[in-house]
């Protein structure tokens, strides 16, 4: 019979192995096309000035992120503590599989006194929202200046519509949360699971969504997580344009717009090696050569990684945690009943 550890053990492997494979095999398309001498070349175009900035621009982006949550939070928690939960999460992602940075970042933030995980998970919900729709934006601005592709715009749109109507039902919810409380009464008198596990939840999770019901949270809020995009754009057009003089802007909106779309794929922690294939495949349908591609790839993707390890790694100290203690605490239950 397996021990809990065993268990652990084999659930944990059974979750890294399908992405893993995905992004060995993503590392291998790409570099197979490279060439070492050229790669080294291409990041030596990039100067310790430049990278300075990058560095910069990065910070700005995590912590204007990181006020974009507290709005949703409807400040029930100081900005410090959210920054560093934020980095956490970032930290947890960049390390384990299945982005359980989220749930981790709910499960630390909803210890604090007026908040809980299911109120804070719901704000994580309209956060990775706005995300959807910015880059659903970036790809409707950028796809036709690449490709005469009818069916991406298409797709692109019925993103953008399904995210809107997504926000507008979180709102409706919100805004009638009697009505939505009283639905699921009714419906809980049928169902065992209701009663159970969705009724207590409710309306912590309501109260995570009524930011959006509020017009001076939500206006600052997206506001915030566009002045977030636009710093991570500025950062990468820095190491684009070093690499590529003469790269427009929006060549990094197209290019971020498929990262964001190879992030959704089953990978390794981080998006390693799917990242950057995507990355690489974006800007190799601009003309730029594999070498350089991998280089922007790299460059962008290590700062990024970097850095809100860092954070995480310092949050984890405030908070007297550690990754092995929030892994068993997030995924020990389940692995004990499989």
């Amino acid at each position: 019979m397996r021990t809990a550890t065993q268990n652990l053990v084999w659930v944990s492997v059974k979750r890294w192995l399908p992405g893993l494979i995905i992004s060995i095999v993503a590392l291998w398309l790409v570099v197979r096309n490279v060439t070492l001498q050229n790669f080294g070349d291409a990041l030596a175009l990039v100067s310790p000035a430049s990278l300075v900035l990058v560095i910069a621009l990065y910070l700005i982006s995590l912590g204007l992120r990181a006020l974009c949550w507290q709005i949703l939070l409807q400040r029930k928690a100081p900005y410090p503590r959210v920054l560093f939960v934020l980095s956490e999460g970032y930290l947890l992602n960049n390390l384990l599989p299945l982005r359980v940075g989220e749930l981790g970042r709910a499960a630390l933030l909803g210890r604090d006194k007026g908040l809980g995980l299911f109120r804070v998970l719901s704000t994580i919900v309209v956060e990775r929202a706005y995300d959807l729709a910015i880059a659903a934006s970036l790809v409707l601005s950028t796809i036709p200046l690449v490709l005469n592709m009818d069916s991406s715009r298409a797709l692109a749109i019925g993103i953008l519509s399904l995210v809107i109507l997504g926000l507008f039902g979180l709102y409706w919810m919100a805004r009638y949360r009697d009505r939505v409380q009283a639905l699921a009464t009714k419906l809980g008198a049928r169902s065992a699971f209701i009663t159970k596990w969705i009724l207590p939840k409710l309306g912590s999770v309501l109260d995570g969504f009524g930011v959006l019901t509020r017009p001076e949270y939500f206006a600052l809020s997206l506001g915030l997580m566009l002045l977030s995009w636009g710093s991570i754009i500025l950062e990468e057009f820095i190491i684009l344009r070093s690499l590529v003089p003469q790269a427009p802007l929006w060549w990094v909106g197209f290019v971020m717009s498929a990262a964001a779309l190879g992030a959704a794929v089953p990978s390794a922690p981080a998006a390693l090696g799917v990242f950057e294939g995507f990355t690489v495949g974006a800007l190799s349908l601009l003309g730029v050569s594999p070498d350089k591609g991998l280089a922007f790839a790299i460059l962008a993707h290590l700062v990024s990684f970097t850095f809100s390890n860092i954070m995480g790694i310092i949050g984890l100290i405030r908070e007297g945690e550690s990754i092995s203690s929030l892994y068993q605490r997030l995924f020990a239950k389940k692995a004990t009943t499989t």
